[in-house]
């Protein structure tokens, strides 16, 4: 079975979907490539520059790149503006040069499904597609407005119809949570029949807890470079350093709990606008971005890890190294902090030093994060979601073999 998988941007030594699926479909015996344009990740951030300016691995892959990646076969296509966004140039000449059985578009709405679905019946493939949009990103899905409403008007034709026309030629569209699910099929066009949920997972090869004696060992050693004492609670967030992210209520927390004498500390790893005054808090460490890869060691080496607004897929790989997390009410997905986290009141200061506090037990941690790391192997890894998508993938080939 030959699969290409089309995502808008590829940034190696990343821990995105886009790499991580791909690594282990192949892994499981399919001929797998990756098709994307010569854009960084995060491109279209208005301050794109200063959060990931210095970070070798958010930059471009040149056009005309093909190389063998992780297992995997990486093509690289020109991009060009049509409408407003960003369209690849020569998708037609490489689906038709590589004949996939399967074609999985990231998106469900773009030029990328919308172009993958013209192509279809002619090269006769099976489209899959997806929708990440949650609602904490997604204004219109908090808010009731009438149809008329300028706002849903203009994604009605902008989404709603592009998204149908796709959905149509699309076998299945995966959404990784409830939220993203509901927003597919109200406002993306997306037959409601068509979507499943299937969560985002965990590249297990890197993201373990530190139960051996090495990976304690290494836990010590990591702290003691840090500047972190052994009773210190390290509590760690990896990301953009932007206004939407706001660690920056994260620094405030642990400078509130060091005026009340309680051992916290900040360890920041990312950039972006929120750099400076996080730096300026005594007790918080900020490093650069980094790869995916050299992650695991410092949420080994943290005890609690934070994300104060928005969805993250380091929530994840951090309840993998075995340590609890807190997340904010804003997300509607919860099932990964479950029984190893606590939500808190997003951008409330307060409430954020009380659930901390909560956690100062060391007992607490080491059940929450024990339960989380288990949950984290046993149920989102990304060797169990690749053979989710093999299965769906088998079935629709087989329907179509069966009609013949």
């Amino acid at each position: 079975m030959r699969i290409v998988l089309i995502f808008e941007t590829f940034s190696k030594n990343m821990g995105y979907m886009g790499n991580m699926l791909p690594k282990y479909l192949a892994r499981l015996g399919l001929d797998v490539h990756a098709v994307a344009m010569d854009l960084p990740h995060n491109y279209y951030l208005k301050d794109f520059k200063p959060t990931y300016g210095d970070f070798r691995s958010s930059t471009a892959l040149a056009p005309g790149t093909i190389e063998i990646y992780d297992g995997y076969t990486i093509h690289i296509l020109q991009h060009k503006r049509v409408l407003g966004y960003m369209r690849m140039v020569g998708l037609w000449d490489k689906l038709q040069t590589l004949r996939p059985d399967i074609v999985q578009s990231l998106p469900a709405i773009g030029w990328i499904p919308l172009d993958a679905a013209l192509f279809k019946p002619v090269l006769k493939y099976k489209l899959f597609t997806g929708s990440h949009t949650a609602a904490s990103c997604f204004p219109l899905a908090k808010r009731q407005t009438p149809f008329c409403h300028k706002e849903r008007l203009k994604c009605f034709v902008t989404r709603t119809i592009p998204g149908r026309i796709v959905s149509l030629a699309t076998e299945k569209c995966y959404a990784p949570t409830k939220d993203c699910a509901e927003i597919a099929w109200r406002f993306f066009g997306v037959q409601r029949s068509k979507v499943e949920v299937m969560h985002l997972g965990v590249d297990t090869e890197f993201f373990f807890p530190a139960i051996s004696d090495a990976t304690v060992q290494e836990r010590a050693m990591l702290r003691q470079k840090l500047g972190f004492a052994k009773k210190e609670i390290v509590c760690i967030y990896t990301g953009k350093l932007t206004e939407q992210k706001n660690a920056l209520i994260l620094a405030k927390a642990v400078t509130q709990l060091r005026s009340m004498k309680k051992p916290f500390c900040g360890l920041f790893i990312g950039d972006g606008v929120q750099k400076e005054s996080i730096q300026a808090h005594p007790w918080c460490r900020v490093l650069d971005f980094m790869p995916f890869s050299k992650l695991g060691a410092y949420y080994r080496a943290a005890d609690i890890g934070v994300w104060p607004t928005n969805e993250s897929t380091s929530m994840l790989d951090a309840a993998a190294c075995g340590i609890p997390i807190i997340v904010s009410d804003g997300i509607v997905y919860r099932e990964h902090v479950e029984g190893n986290g606590i939500v808190y009141n997003m951008n409330n200061l307060d409430d954020l030093v009380n659930v901390l506090l909560s956690l100062r037990n060391p007992q607490e941690r080491r059940r929450l994060g024990s339960f989380g790391a288990i949950k984290m192997e046993s149920e989102f890894s990304w060797d169990s979601v690749a053979r989710r998508r093999i299965r769906d993938y088998e079935t629709a080939l087989a329907s179509s073999t069966n009609k013949e």
